[in-house]
């Protein structure tokens, strides 16, 4: 199990390793919708046809920073140069050894100050998800 250590979830890792052992490939890739920062302003000329604050983005999802590889990984890193998001994920792509485990429940990055002191305030009012999951 590997994570990039940028990111708090309520993720259940046993569920995470059940369905990357199921499905027999190289690597199981957990992916989340993040929220989205700003609001969203459609328009029609200049008349403002909708606003939505902050939406959830419905569309795409994204590498959320936990993954289970087997051993089969490291046939396809060579050297220690090579950044695992480019080359060993892509080749995995192309050869269909990636899945992506859909977490629909709390995932927040900490890249920023900014989701920093989202995720400190979230503790300092005992409001924090990542601490609060069920094992099941």
């Amino acid at each position: 199990m590997f994570t990039y250590g940028d990111g708090l979830t309520n993720q259940n890792l046993k569920k995470l390793l059940r369905f990357h052992l199921k499905h027999k490939k190289i690597a199981t890739m957990t992916t989340v919708k993040p929220p989205a920062r700003f609001g969203e302003v459609f328009l029609k000329g200049n008349y403002v046809k909708k606003f939505e604050e902050k939406p959830q983005l419905n569309n795409n999802w994204i590498n959320g920073g936990f993954l289970v590889l087997n051993y089969k990984i490291f046939s396809f890193i060579s050297g220690d140069k090579i950044m695992l998001e480019r080359q060993p994920l892509n080749r995995l792509t192309k050869l269909r050894q990636l899945m992506a485990y859909k977490h629909s429940g709390f995932w927040q990055c900490m890249d920023t100050m900014r989701d920093k002191n989202i995720l400190k305030k979230m503790w300092l009012e005992k409001k924090s998800p990542w601490t609060n999951f069920k094992d099941s």
